[in-house]
């Protein structure tokens, strides 16, 4: 299964619009232009698709990223959407993210790290691991497995991301050889 980003999965949402909805992307932008509701507040246009015409969650996103960037608004790179979660008061969280990130990128030439608002998602075939700053002073790990290894550092859970099972770190000294194990058969498994 190929993995897309975020660009291709809107697109791709955008291709069948139509079909779902009964109209064009563009027409929805221009709906949303003139409802009133500021284009640039995604969340408020979502809310908006969804209790006043019940539009799906996926075409809510496309809707919404589409109408944003109408107004002006640009994507962030993957690079500044992780700057901008590591940014104020969760700046000191940003050694465990590349400490996390570089063992995520051993694993293999081919993991790509995408980018999203709250999380970082890292991606082989399909997403394996997931880094937030959950809070001011912890970041959770999320690791997607099939078949977990069997860890006292495990906790089920379903965020961030798409894993199945998570860590979390307060301490920079918490990233050990049992972590880069963990994130290696995650990378394994995915």
């Amino acid at each position: 299964m190929a993995t897309k980003n975020p660009k291709d999965m809107m697109a791709s949402v955008a291709t069948s619009m139509q079909q779902r909805t009964g109209k064009t992307l563009e027409e929805w932008v221009k709906a949303v232009q003139a409802s009133g509701i500021d284009p640039l507040d995604q969340k408020a246009v979502r809310n908006w698709l969804k209790r006043a015409h019940q539009i799906p969650q996926n075409s809510q996103w496309a809707i919404a990223d589409a109408a944003a960037q109408a107004a002006g608004w640009q994507r962030p790179t993957n690079e500044g959407y992780t700057d901008s979660q590591y940014a104020g008061d969760k700046a000191a969280l940003r050694p465990f993210f590349d400490a996390l990130r570089n063992l995520a990128e051993t694993c293999g030439v081919d993991v790509t790290m995408e980018g999203r608002g709250s999380y970082t998602p890292f991606v082989h075939n399909r997403q394996f691991m997931a880094v937030e700053p959950s809070s001011k002073t912890k970041v959770t790990l999320g690791l997607r497995f099939k078949t977990a290894p069997t860890s006292p550092l495990l906790e089920e859970g379903k965020a961030p991301g798409q894993c199945t099972h998570r860590i979390v770190f307060t301490h920079a000294e918490q990233i050990s050889p049992e972590i880069a194990a963990l994130i290696k058969a995650a990378y394994d498994q995915n």
